[in-house]
């Protein structure tokens, strides 16, 4: 099968949308929220980025590495934020993202 030849980038992609989506979760529940607004902004734009981006490999989409460059600009610009914050979900997000982009940097090399 074509998809296949992605299973390690759209593993990444999988793992880091369930580690934004768990970190939004969680900042929620932080003291202060406010100081968690950008975190949670980007935790929601990686998940949906990095759904998407398994998604096109998955299908083997003719723009998955389009969508997988963006992917890992995405991934990186999370991994920033959250690695801004002593909280373990945000410092486990950022590792998942770190993760993810390198993949996907690797998929479209």
């Amino acid at each position: 099968m074509s998809h296949e030849k992605y299973a390690d980038c759209i593993d990444a992609c999988n793992r880091c949308a369930d580690a934004c989506d768990h970190c939004s979760t969680a900042c929620l529940a932080e003291d202060n929220i406010a100081d968690m607004a950008q975190c949670i902004k980007n935790d929601i734009d990686c998940a949906a980025m990095c759904r998407l981006a398994a998604g096109a490999m998955a299908r083997d989409s003719d723009i998955a590495g389009k969508i997988c460059s963006l992917c890992a600009q995405i991934c990186e610009m999370c991994a920033e934020e959250c690695s801004k914050h002593e909280a373990d979900h945000c410092q486990k997000c950022a590792d998942a993202c770190s993760e993810c982009a390198k993949a996907c940097r690797s998929m479209t090399a």
